[in-house]
Parts: structure tokens; sequence; C-alpha cells
């Protein structure tokens, strides 16, 4: 198996030495007109518009896009925005592209966000973005969500399709958020059956997650032949966290992205839910090593951040102590409902491939317009630097002959 090229768009993780193996890049700001691609205009421009300051002054406009307790307004959250949507999308165009096999951006995963409005602390749906860019060179994409809460603006922005399969392994019951994710929420029309949800309850333990995880991806590749996978890896999910409620540990976690990994097709890798921040630190570091085939060290080393880890300053975490709620009977059911569903799809749906369209939309900028005795903040400077690293079309394009790393 040849060595995967890696490039990882937001640097999020501990101060291990593997930058060595891969490509750190930096993304663009997305623009308005492509985060229009999937959310309305109208809520675009709000997001835009809106401050802290301001926020007073727009009430209703503030319920009708869901804005508030859960998705409160704060100072850029625009720019926020742009910042991890454009990560996910830059992701996607260098897949596109064959500039790497896997690019990560631990920035994204905010699979909430739907079209018209936020939802659970997420704004934009970065997620959705991707696989829009991604089905520009792809008939089939593969989403697997292993956030604790289910995927559900994911679910819903390709409920009616079958070029997008979605998979989601959550917590459901009990009222816990969004609410939705039963085994019975299959898609409608053209994309009956390729929504999948398998529902779990409190505790699940590494084995039986793991167990069930494997088996129900591995028919899910077999039967569907996705061309490119986008893997969400929701830090929530884990023992200990704030708001979740499952007993896994990181290996079990990371296990799940190993086992992705094998399928050697490429691969997008987000972020998404944790709430206990030195352990989504230390699970998204153990992956980002898992995806480079690097075993790291247990012992965290010296950092400026180094006292959220104590006092064992280590890297893993042991598996939680919540009851498994989870009987055998429960789990066999699930994966006996799941796979059953699967064998309605007789066998990957072929698409027609259109001309594909650009991937770029760059407003022009104009030197001459700019005031020499204006400062120009570091944000705005570091927009019109010009990596070497970075991708250009033609004879700048520094990639081309990029090594494998």
């Amino acid at each position: 198996m040849k060595p995967h090229r890696l490039c990882m768009t937001h640097h999020l993780v501990l101060s291990y030495e593997l930058h060595k193996k891969m490509e750190i890049y930096r993304p663009h700001k997305a623009y308005p007109v492509e985060l229009a691609q999937f959310h309305s205009a109208d809520y675009v421009e709000f997001l835009h518009r809106i401050t802290p300051d301001t926020q007073h002054l727009f009430s209703n406009e503030l319920a009708r896009y869901n804005l508030g307790e859960d998705c409160p307004v704060f100072e850029n959250l625009f720019e926020f925005c742009q910042i991890y949507a454009g990560g996910t999308i830059d992701a996607a165009r260098r897949l596109n592209n064959q500039l790497c096999d896997i690019a990560i951006n631990w920035a994204g995963g905010l699979h909430h966000a739907k079209k018209c409005e936020a939802s659970g602390f997420c704004y934009i749906n970065d997620l959705v973005l991707g696989i829009l860019e991604l089905l520009k060179h792809h008939a089939r994409v593969l989403y697997i969500d292993i956030d604790v809460h289910h995927g559900d603006g994911v679910e819903e922005a390709f409920y009616f399709t079958d070029r997008v399969m979605t998979v989601s392994f959550h917590k459901f019951g009990d009222m816990f958020f969004p609410g939705t994710g039963d085994v019975k929420e299959i898609g409608e029309r053209e994309g009956k059956f390729y929504a999948i949800n398998v529902p779990l309850k409190d505790g699940i333990d590494d084995t039986s997650f793991t167990r069930l995880f494997k088996t129900i991806i591995s028919k899910v590749v077999e039967i569907y032949q996705p061309g490119v996978i986008v893997l969400q890896c929701g830090a929530d999910s884990l023992a200990g966290d704030r708001l979740g409620c499952f007993n896994l540990s990181i290996d079990g976690h990371a296990e799940c992205v190993r086992f992705v990994k094998k399928f050697n097709l490429p691969l997008l890798v987000t972020g998404g839910g944790g709430y206990t921040k030195e352990n989504v630190a230390r699970c998204w570091t153990l992956e980002t090593g898992v995806l480079l085939d690097t075993e790291l060290p247990n012992d965290i080393p010296e950092n400026e951040y180094i006292k959220y880890f104590a006092p064992e300053f280590s890297l893993k975490i042991p598996n939680g102590h919540i009851e498994n709620l989870n009987s055998k009977s429960y789990l066999s059911t699930i994966k006996v409902q799941v796979l059953e569903n699967l064998r309605y799809i007789q066998h990957a749906p072929s698409v027609q491939m259109q001309e594909v369209p650009p991937d770029f939309y760059i407003p022009d900028f104009d030197e001459d317009e700019q005031n020499p005795d204006e400062r120009v903040d570091q944000h705005t400077q570091d927009k019109h630097i010009q990596r070497d690293d970075e991708y250009y079309d033609g004879d700048n394009d520094n990639d081309q002959n990029m090594d494998d790393v």
C-alpha cells in the first residue's frame, strides 16, 4: 500500500512532532457566495451583518434564524464561520485535485446547521458544503458521523438523494438533542435507504461500539461503493464529556478512524462536538497520528497548555463507568434492521456526470484601490499572502510534484 499524502487545514492538536509527515495548509476564508451554495442567501447575509452590539434590534430575525441560547451571537461570528467552512471546502478541493489522499479540518464538522437556521452551536454546515464540492468529482459520497449527537443537518440536506449516503452513530432517546436519528429514518424518494441511523443508549463501550461500527461500515462500503468518504469525528462521544453519555476511550474512538482509513479511499476528516477540551485535544492528536500511521508516546510533551493535562499528563484516557444500557439483544436488533435496509439497495447507483463546475469564486482584489496610509490588520494581510505550498493553476502549481509522506 502506498504511503498516504495528508494535508491539514487547521492545526488544533498537541505539540507532538507530527508536522514533518504532513502538509499544513492555510485555507481561504469562505466567501458569502460559497456559503450560499447550501444556505439561503438571506441567512448568510444576516450572519454577516449581526453583531453583539446590534442584536437587540433584530429580535424577529434572531428567532427566525434560531440564534440565541444554543447559538449565541459573538464578536467576529461571521469570520469564524468563514474560517472553519473555508477549511472544509478547501480540504474537499484538494482531494478533488488529487493533491492529497487524506485531508483534515479539525475546526470543521458543525453538522447541525440547517439551510436557513443555526442549531446546536452550529451556524454554517461546512460538511454539506464540503460534500457538495466532492460531488463535482465523485458520483457517490459516504458520510460517517461518530459524534454523540445525530448528524441531522447533513442527513436532512441529502435526505432525497442517492448520491450521498449518511451513516450516523449517536445517542437517541430521553429527549437527547436533537431528538432525531431513529433507525426508522432512512431517507425518502430517490434517497430512500440512503440514510442510515444507528441509535444508541447511554454507556456504550469500546467493544460494543467498534464491533457494530465495523460490521455496518464494511457492508455500507461493499454495497454503496463510494468514491470518497467524509468522516465526522465528534469527540463528545468520549467518556467524561460534559454533554456526552458514552464510555468510549480515545483508543476506541480512534479505532473507528483507523478502520475507515483502511478502505484506502480519499478521506476528508473533520472535528465536531467535544466539551471536555483537554480530551478533545488528546483525541484529535491521537487520530492525526493514526491517519499518519504514527504511534505517539503516551507522555504529553512540555507545552504552554501542559497544566490542562494534569495530573497524569498522558495522551490516552480510560473507558468511562456509566452503566451500559445497550444490551446485546438491543444492538443485535439495530444491526439486523440496518443490514436489512441495505438489502434494498441492489447496487451502487450510477450517475451521469455533468461538466465539472469551477472550484473557486475569488472576488477581484485591486491593489490600486488600497489606501497606503491605512493600517491593515493581520487577518487581511494573511488573506493576500501567497504561500509556496498552496495550490495554484498552471505553471504556479507547486504541488504537482509533491512527495508522498
